[in-house]
């Protein structure tokens, strides 16, 4: 990673419905200098916060209801009136089978962080948003950040296709393995 950024400027929205765990976000944002920081606790109210608050980042958990995280970023990406499709999404979840991993990758987050969260490691998602930004892709059956990160190679590809995969729980090292 870069040497540390500037991040006091940034405008974050933070969907998650669990107050510690909001509590706990918001400190280690506060701790990376991030002075404007809006919470909400399901994706309903994180659509009517994205009307009126211009954000340059999201973090949303997968778990919440009546909208639940990858309903909320499959909003913000499809819907007409979005106010900001392109915005970057980390999903924050225990939620760590594989498949879950591919179905967050696949509603269009922009990164995936597993609970339980850490400094380091938020910080190093919000790296990734800055230095290794992904094209934009909008088609009938998709619409986020491009999927693919490098170019597939025999051994990269290996072991991909879904027959490959178990559903076992993933490691954060294994789900950034599969989603670079």
């Amino acid at each position: 990673m870069a040497s540390e950024y500037d991040l006091s400027n940034l405008n974050v929205l933070l969907v998650e419905d669990n107050k510690h765990m909001q509590l706990m976000v918001k400190e280690i944002l506060r701790s990376f200098r991030i002075k404007n920081v809006r919470a909400a606790e399901d994706g309903a109210d994180a659509i009517k916060e994205l009307r009126t608050f211009a954000v340059d980042l999201i973090i949303a958990d997968w778990n919440m209801h009546p909208i639940d995280g990858l309903e909320f970023v499959r909003m913000v990406r499809n819907d007409s009136d979005s106010s900001n499709p392109y915005v970057p999404i980390i999903m924050l979840t225990g939620h760590t089978e594989t498949h879950r991993v591919f179905e967050a990758r696949d509603s269009g987050i922009t990164e995936f962080l597993a609970k339980p969260v850490s400094s380091k490691g938020l910080y190093q998602r919000i790296c990734m948003v800055i230095e290794k930004p992904r094209q934009f892709i909008k088609t009938k059956r998709f619409a986020g950040p491009d999927r693919r990160r490098t170019r597939p190679t025999d051994k990269t590809n290996k072991g991909r296709r879904a027959l490959d995969m178990d559903d076992g729980d993933m490691s954060q090292d294994e789900i950034d393995g599969f989603l670079n």
